[in-house]
């Protein structure tokens, strides 16, 4: 399912949003720019590669420090082509406005940014040997959907599915969206440990861990927005 709209009302401009697209829109043009050899290396030094971490001597043969954790969160500003950026941007446009407009710039920042480095860190410990570097927002879009959905479960998506050649066009409840997606992303997750030469390069892990990470990110950012309970002495105080 392909998500087209959303019918939530908005009243302030997406200014978080429009950064972030903004921001992994510059950062893919220069990589665009690099040749191949210097893209190579730019995208193992900034790009997460589990094997840093978890294979030492691997690591220091190809000259990668294991002290420097920066890659957890500057992975989720790259991208490996002009489909992956694509795609990654529409759904955080589909998906991010309505939700910053309810929870503010500031805590939208911190939803995304955390649920990128959960999203991150869940990768890196399922697939702890693994010496391709990751790349892709989608860990931290992931987190986004997640916390949408928990914030308007019955908010309308509309969606487009390719029947063959066929589109289709219907809209379902975020919750539903939310929830057939993430059964998708649990099912490849699982296929890629019990089938590991059978997997694709898609970062199963990281799209399940930014979603969870997402929807207990919202239930904290929200209730760290309510106002104080006082009792003093007589009714209690809002």
């Amino acid at each position: 399912m392909f998500p087209l709209r959303d019918n939530v009302s908005r009243t302030h401009t997406p200014v978080v949003v429009w950064t972030i697209i903004g921001l992994n829109v510059l950062v893919f043009f220069y990589q665009m720019q690099l040749d191949e050899r210097v893209l190579q290396a730019f995208m193992y030094h900034y790009g997460l590669v589990p094997a840093r971490y978890f294979v030492q001597d691997w690591a220091w043969r190809v000259g990668l420090s294991t002290w420097d954790y920066t890659p957890f969160l500057t992975n989720i500003f790259l991208h490996g082509g002009y489909l992956h950026i694509i795609m990654n941007m529409w759904t955080l446009w589909i998906f991010g406005p309505a939700l910053e407009d309810r929870l503010g710039p500031v805590r939208f920042v911190i939803l995304y940014l955390l649920a990128g480095l959960l999203a991150s860190l869940s990768h890196a410990l399922f697939n702890a040997t693994s010496t391709a570097p990751v790349v892709g927002a989608s860990g931290a879009i992931a987190g986004v959907l997640a916390a949408y959905a928990v914030r308007f479960p019955y908010a309308w998506i509309r969606v487009l599915v390719l029947i063959v050649i066929i589109p289709l066009f219907f809209s379902v409840p975020a919750f539903v969206f939310a929830g057939i997606w993430f059964v998708m992303q649990v099912l490849q997750g699982w296929s890629s440990l019990l089938m590991p030469y059978a997997a694709s390069n898609i970062a199963w892990w990281a799209h399940i861990g930014g979603f969870i990470a997402g929807s207990v990110l919202l239930l904290w950012l929200e209730q760290s927005n309510r106002p104080a309970v006082r009792y003093n002495g007589g009714p209690w105080e809002r």
